[in-house]
Parts: structure tokens; sequence; C-alpha cells
């Protein structure tokens, strides 16, 4: 078992907190177009990777029980929004097909670069994560990447409408590669990789694939820098309402 201070503890207790809410939200972001996807085939493959997501939260959450910290159903039924510390791009209403398939390509292309790097990682079960999702990841980013290229170069609609989720979404990427909560400590001890490397990685690949899908990347960025992973849009609470009723309405029962 890994030995660690008590600062990178804390670090990566609040790093794994991050990494597993961002997942279960985007999980249930995507879950939102089932039964309601423009193709039925479509309508299974993105059930599939909405489960995915989930699969990924379930395995982030339980490195944090492993360090420690109280079971993952405690920790996604019975926090409440402000104790949430996911990124608030994976927040937002999924808006329509093309809002909801670029959300999921620019964050495909986040979470592979991640998991890239996290399998050299010192701390062995987080390398044995990155390895498992890494696999997932290959298809996600495959699927995505190839209804961004469908979209963009469509019709006339189909491209605007994709530009107009780029303009969106775009300002909300940053805060994706703000450092989380004394990270450095975990940097350097090998144990996550530095976030400025995963944004020069990340850029460089959705810059090359969105231009070439006919896109024109913005440059307007979110006055006053990326928010804390603290700070949340009024969508949390009201996805959280639906995601905690059933487990909220009898805290005492057994799951």
């Amino acid at each position: 078992m890994a030995v660690f201070s008590e600062a990178q503890r804390a670090a990566l207790q609040a790093w794994l907190l991050a990494v597993a809410d961002d997942e279960l939200v985007l999980a249930h972001r995507n879950s939102e177009w089932t039964g309601h996807a423009p193709i039925l085939e479509e309508d299974i493959a993105f059930a599939n990777i909405a489960q995915d997501e989930l699969g990924h939260a379930t395995l982030w959450y339980g490195a944090l029980e492993a360090l420690g910290v109280d079971g993952a159903d405690r920790l996604v039924f019975f926090r409440p929004a402000a104790d949430f510390r996911n990124a608030q791009v994976v927040e937002l209403p999924k808006g329509d097909w093309a809002f909801t398939m670029l959300r999921q390509y620019l964050f495909d292309v986040f979470e592979a670069a991640r998991c890239e790097r996290l399998i050299d990682s010192d701390y062995q079960p987080l390398a044995d994560i990155a390895a498992k999702i890494r696999r997932e990841e290959i298809y996600h980013r495959r699927h995505t990447s190839a209804w961004v290229r469908r979209l963009g170069l469509g019709t006339d609609e189909s491209q605007r409408r994709l530009q107009a989720a780029l303009e969106q979404l775009w300002p909300y990427q940053a805060q994706l590669f703000r450092p989380i909560s004394n990270e450095n400590v975990l940097v350097e001890a090998g144990i996550v990789p530095a976030a400025a490397a995963l944004q020069a990685s990340w850029t460089e690949i959705v810059t090359a694939e969105l231009t070439e899908a006919g896109l024109t990347l913005p440059s307007e960025t979110r006055a006053g820098g990326a928010p804390p992973r603290s700070a949340h849009s009024e969508h949390l609470e009201v996805l959280l309402a639906d995601l905690q009723l059933v487990a909220r309405s009898d805290p005492e029962a057994a799951w």
C-alpha cells in the first residue's frame, strides 16, 4: 500500500472526488437522451457511453473509498450541490444533439489524454483504473469524433448548430485544466499528470480535428479565468434533485 504524506492524501482525495464527480454528472446528462436519440442505433450506442461514464465514476469513487472516504452511495446521493466538485461544463443541460455530441467529444479527448499519462502513475491503483478506462475511451472518441465530422461537414443547418454549440461550450473548457486543490504535490510525486501538459495535448488535438470538421475555434475565454471546482451553475441543483430523489426518499434503505 502506498504511503502518502498528509498533504498528498488530502490532495489525492480532492483530485479523485473531482474526477469522479465529472464522470457521474456527465453520465446522468447523457442518460437523458435514452429513448430520445435521433435514431434507434444511436439511442443504444449513446446509452452505452453513458453507462461507461457511470462505470468510470464508480471506479474513481472506489479509489476514494480505499483512501478512507465515505462510500460511493453516500457521496452520490446525499451530498448537496455545494459539495460536488465537477466542472460546470458537464452539468449544463443536454441541449440539442450537436451540443451533446460536441461536449462528449471534448470531454473524451480530455479523458483520453489524462489516461495516457495516468497509466504511468507511481500510484498503482490510478494506473490500473486508467488502463481500464483507456480501452473504452478509444471507442468513445471514435464515436463522437465521427459525429462531429458528420455534423460539421453535413448540411448548413447541422454545421450552424455545431458551431453554436462550440461557441457555448468553449469558454467552459478551461475549468477542466485548472489544478485541483494542492494538485502540485501529486504532480511532483508522479501520481497525477500536470494540468498544463494535459491542456497542451488536448488543445493540439481538438484544434486540428474541429478545424477539419469545418468549425471556427472561438477566441473568447471566460472573464476572470476558470472558476474553482466549488463554483456551480444553477443547473446542478436541478440535476441532483432528480438523481437523488429515490435515495433521499428513504435514506435508511439498503441498496
